[in-house]
């Protein structure tokens, strides 16, 4: 049994939180470039070169890449080895973000109540996901999701009958529907399977796959690389100018569902993609 303590998961929650806002993961930037080699609009190019630009001012100066500082989404891997000591896990997360986005003085952007709608002030509580895995390790992987590109995400049960073509014209559908409004170039996680709350879980996780690399499932990934190019025929362009990079990537996760069930859930992520992770 190893033990960990609250105070050095909070510790690096805080520093993944401000890292996440302020500097785009590698992947995201190798996808910028990817993507003005085969834009062909002068418009869509335009816009390619100012987000580039965009990421080495946020980084260089430390400062939000996007004013949405996000919802921090936080999947956590949890060794069956670990025990955390010095409270709660939940807790020493949400003391992380607390401290992270007072101290990057990031945009508290969370409201205590749906209903009353009065802001939390430290961009608390995050939203906690926890898997317990082998090992004795903590893995700690973050998201700072906007809520423009969040507010355009879909979910859908399909019936069996409907297959991979439903599948595709729902994917595609989300895709053109949120059309300018979630920033693209975008970035879609696509859960499909299980049951309606484990399709949306698995929408989020498959964002954290690096951008660029294939999927583990040949059948996936070739549905994959089908999917990113007709999202990119639709012609709706980097923010909206039109162009060919309507989408980075379509990442998908399957998981086994009911004889009677096709669950498929979309994430739209909007092309500031920030994401971080650790191992403790």
């Amino acid at each position: 049994m190893r033990d960990v303590h609250t105070s050095a998961i909070s510790d690096a929650v805080k520093k993944l939180c401000m890292e996440a806002n302020w500097s785009l993961e590698p992947d995201v930037l190798r996808a910028f470039d990817r993507a003005l080699g085969t834009e062909r609009s002068p418009a869509g190019q335009q816009v390619l070169q100012i987000l580039k630009q965009n990421a080495a001012m946020a980084r260089e100066q430390r400062i939000p890449y996007c004013q949405d500082t996000g919802f921090v989404v936080c999947f956590v891997e949890l060794g069956q080895d670990v025990h955390v000591t010095g409270g709660a896990l939940d807790a020493a997360i949400n003391q992380g973000v607390s401290q992270g986005y007072g101290e990057g003085y990031l945009r508290a952007s969370i409201v205590r109540s749906p209903f009353d709608r009065v802001n939390t002030g430290d961009n608390t509580p995050a939203v906690v996901h926890v898997d317990v895995v082998p090992g004795a390790t903590l893995k700690i992987l973050i998201m700072a999701k906007g809520g423009g590109c969040e507010n355009r995400s879909k979910y859908k049960m399909l019936t069996p009958a409907e297959g991979v073509p439903g599948v595709k014209d729902w994917v595609l559908e989300c895709v053109r529907t949120a059309g300018p409004d979630a920033c693209p170039p975008l970035i879609l996680g696509v859960g499909v399977g299980g049951t309606f709350e484990k399709a949306a879980l698995l929408s989020k996780k498959a964002l954290f796959r690096e951008l660029g690399s294939p999927n583990p499932d040949p059948q996936l990934d070739a549905l994959e690389r089908e999917l990113l190019a007709e999202a990119n025929r639709l012609g709706i362009g980097p923010q909206g100018y039109g162009g060919d990079t309507t989408a980075l990537g379509i990442h998908l996760l399957a998981y086994p569902c009911h004889i009677t069930s096709l669950p498929v859930a979309v994430t739209i992520e909007c092309h500031a993609h920030r994401h971080k992770e650790v191992t403790l």
